[in-house]
């Protein structure tokens, strides 16, 4: 059998498991697969299959920055698992009914307890300090040797946030041989200094969500609720330290063309937006301006960005070009970017 996709084990530095998604060789992924096994009984399926001590090991080690395990689960299985073409039920033989959701966890939990990144750098003298920097090609050299590839390094406000590992696998992602391979798509958006902060009491807060799904440190300093957004004006995207293009009505961004007008209107601790199309609102991850969005989401400005919970960066899978339009999420992707205010 020849190798598949690759499937990619996503950590964070502090030791905790974010989860475990297969991509495309290029950086891009599916997502949400199969509505008909988006299952929200996780700790039931792992209890009815005897799981109990994986379920521990994921009640320590899993963790959701809001404190629901169990919807993170869930959402790593639902957005991940079910895209995963070699546990799908036509796979088994005598399938049984959600065996593959116990197979996913099992195989994502076996691959973290390989990965031990506190030991790897650790190795290498680099320790998390609340006052010490590190060269992060020291980091990365580090994370690259036990393996014999490199990893890549996702920070935020140059403090290491995540370390994604990267695999080919040859057969199955529940039998098959997992060999250790160069990253595809994102790269490191980590400065040469970096910040190896320790794991204080909870677990870290979200990118923007995580996220769920994905977890991560919010930016440093004060947010500013409603400065400067305030009263009708365009949202312009900047993305590797250059402005491209806007947010246009519906939420996505765009390139090229005219930029959409936004009301933001104060609310709360912070404000909402409205386009044309409608209220904005970021649902299922996704920042979406539309007439069907019945309760708008309260945003904030930190350092004059738009930011959710806190967050100032948004993703998209790829920069967009010509006449595509691209969906902005607040989940981890391979490309960064902000979204400023300019008041008409």
């Amino acid at each position: 059998m020849a190798y598949g996709k690759d499937s990619s084990v996503i950590l964070i530095p502090n030791c905790e498991l974010i989860g475990h998604r297969p991509d495309n060789c290029d950086g891009s992924y599916e997502q949400y697969c199969d509505p008909s096994r988006e299952y929200t009984n996780i700790t039931a399926i792992l209890s009815a299959a005897g799981k109990t001590d994986l379920l521990e090991y994921m009640n320590k080690y899993w963790k959701d920055y809001k404190g629901d395990d169990e919807d993170f689960w869930e959402h790593e299985w639902d957005k991940h698992g079910t895209c995963i073409s070699t546990l799908e039920p036509g796979c088994y033989d005598n399938y049984a009914p959600q065996q593959e959701v116990v197979a996913y966890f099992q195989k994502t939990v076996a691959l973290f307890k390989t990965l031990d990144s506190y030991a790897f750098l650790a190795a290498k003298g680099i320790t998390p300090s609340l006052t010490e920097t590190y060269k992060l090609k020291n980091i990365e050299k580090a994370l690259a040797k036990p393996r014999g590839v490199q990893v890549t390094t996702r920070c935020r406000n140059g403090e290491l946030e995540e370390i994604w590992y990267f695999y080919n696998v040859r057969g199955s992602v529940e039998t098959g041989q997992y060999v250790p391979t160069e990253p595809d798509g994102a790269k490191s958006n980590c400065p040469e200094e970096v910040k190896y902060l320790p794991k204080i009491g909870t677990p870290p807060s979200p990118p923007a969500t995580t996220v769920t799904s994905s977890t991560g440190t919010p930016p440093t300093g004060t947010p500013t609720p409603g400065v400067p957004f305030s009263g009708r004006g365009t949202l312009p995207v900047t993305s590797g330290g250059a402005t491209k293009g806007c947010i246009i009505s519906g939420g996505t961004w765009y390139t090229t063309g005219t930029c959409a007008t936004y009301t933001a209107t104060a609310s709360g601790d912070g404000f909402t937006l409205t386009s044309s199309k409608g209220k904005c609102a970021v649902t299922n991850s996704v920042l979406t301006c539309a007439s069907t969005v019945t309760e708008a989401t309260v945003f904030t400005s930190v350092a004059d960005k738009l930011a959710y919970n806190g967050a100032t960066d948004f993703y998209t899978a790829t920069i967009p070009t010509g006449s595509v339009q691209a969906p902005v999420s607040v989940e981890q992707q391979a490309t960064t970017l902000t979204i400023g205010w300019k008041s008409s």
